[in-house]
């Protein structure tokens, strides 16, 4: 198995997709709006990624966050709110909005089984700053830690519900962020006393059995490598002092804060101690060079996918319809 996710170009699986899938046999897939036209071609899509396999436990990714970052729109899906639209519930009402992510997050696991995606990249736990950049803005979930940690346990909860595994990010934390790393390379001078206040939602939640690095430099622990790359972060901040086991995934290989040809950084991500590098793209030059370039997944990496991946039978039956009429009147009940 490659320690790499892949994209796809389409709405279904070319000729050459095909074979080199079944040859390289990627860790998993991730699919974005250039992948879906409707919820039967989106099934049938993800049914061939299983039968490529011939299994049921494929990780099959998705950025279906909510508000302003959703690869499956409406008018075919429901609409879902973003991250700080329970920030500013819980202000209000704590146990309404913790319950009220949970629900939102079960109604987003139905959505994505429905049409077999089994893993999505939710919860944020980024803790926002006055200067986080609008790459985050209100995707987070707060500026209070343990807020941010609630919410995000619960999204977890409320996912596992609904058969899907999540993955929290951006590991050790995004939102002293000042500029966007799909543009550019951020770096953080805070201290790491300071920093103590991002790593905390994660170390919260370190439980959680899959998570994602952010391309941000953290001149506190290393001022020469962002966190995908940088071998100090990965084992003495994020396996060390936030305590979290899962599997790592980097962030997309393909943003401008890295450096070099891709598969050059997917190498360089899974040397630094990331279990799988993420390429988004779908093309087939990058994607053949990765799978040249990386050898075998590592057996812990292997074992971590599939103890991941054990969360996708343990949906319980509810319709998604009465999820979202619960979720919007817990909202409504305490605007």
């Amino acid at each position: 198995m490659t320690p790499a996710v892949f994209g796809m170009a389409g709405l279904s699986l070319t000729p050459d997709e095909k074979a080199f899938f079944k040859e390289s046999d990627p860790s998993g897939y991730i699919i974005f709006g250039r992948n879906i036209e409707s919820k039967s071609q989106l099934r049938a899509l993800t049914d061939e990624l299983r039968d490529l396999h011939g299994r049921d436990d494929v990780a099959i990714l998705i950025d279906q966050e909510g508000g302003r970052v959703v690869r499956m729109k409406e008018p075919i899906w429901p609409n879902f709110p973003a991250g700080e639209v329970f920030d500013k519930l819980y202000d209000v009402a704590p146990a309404t909005a913790i319950e009220a992510a949970r629900i939102n997050a079960q109604a987003l696991g139905e959505s994505l089984r429905e049409v077999g995606i089994t893993v999505n990249c939710l919860p944020l736990l980024d803790v926002r700053q006055p200067e986080t950049v609008a790459a985050i803005g209100d995707r987070a979930m707060g500026s209070e830690p343990m807020q941010v940690a609630a919410l995000g346990r619960a999204v977890i909860d409320g996912q596992t519900r609904g058969g899907v595994a999540s993955v929290i990010k951006h590991m050790p934390g995004h939102g002293r962020a000042v500029v966007d790393s799909h543009l550019e390379l951020p770096r953080i001078s805070a201290s790491a006393e300071e920093l103590e206040i991002d790593i905390a939602p994660f170390r919260t939640v370190s439980g959680a059995s899959m998570g994602m690095t952010a391309h941000i430099v953290y001149e506190a622990w290393d001022s020469e490598h962002c966190a995908s790359l940088s071998p100090k972060v990965i084992e003495e901040v994020i396996r060390g002092q936030i305590g979290f086991d899962g599997l790592l995934f980097s962030d997309d290989l393909d943003m401008k804060a890295l450096k070099g040809d891709v598969p050059s950084r997917a190498r360089d991500v899974v040397k630094a101690g990331c279990d799988i590098a993420l390429n988004c793209w779908g093309r087939m030059d990058e994607m053949v060079g990765i799978a040249e370039l990386l050898g075998e997944i590592t057996d812990k990496g292997r074992a971590r996918l599939n103890e991941a991946m054990m969360v996708i039978g343990g949906r319980e039956e509810v319709e998604l319809a009465e999820l979202v009429d619960k979720r919007d009147a817990l909202i409504a009940a305490a605007a």
